[in-house]
């Protein structure tokens, strides 16, 4: 029998988050945790900031969903647009560094 709020993930149950993207539910390992610092989105990358964090797909397309669906005001329980330029930042570099070929 499948627990609630588990997903079967390589034979173990490992916790599900919801993109605030394309809201597919996905593991939590999967995807890229946002935390508010300010006005700011930040990469949470060790998933260790403090504060109330939002999950994405590590893809620019889920990003741009997100700002399109007004989502992250939502996620974050706050008033008005939030700067996304870091996040976008670290995606598009994230997206150089997978498309590199060893040399």
């Amino acid at each position: 029998m499948r627990r609630h709020g588990k997903l079967e993930y390589g034979g173990r149950a490992a916790p599900q988050r919801t993109c605030v993207g394309c809201r597919v539910r996905a593991a939590k390992s999967e995807l890229l945790r946002l935390v508010l610092v300010g006005d700011h989105l930040v990469p949470d990358l060790r998933g260790r900031l403090p504060g109330r964090g939002a999950s994405l797909h590590p893809v620019l397309g889920c990003l741009e969903l997100a700002e399109r669906r007004r989502a992250f005001p939502r996620a974050f329980r706050v008033q008005g647009p939030l700067d996304v330029s870091r996040v976008r930042a670290h995606l598009k570099e994230e997206n150089h560094m997978s498309c590199r070929t060893p040399s």
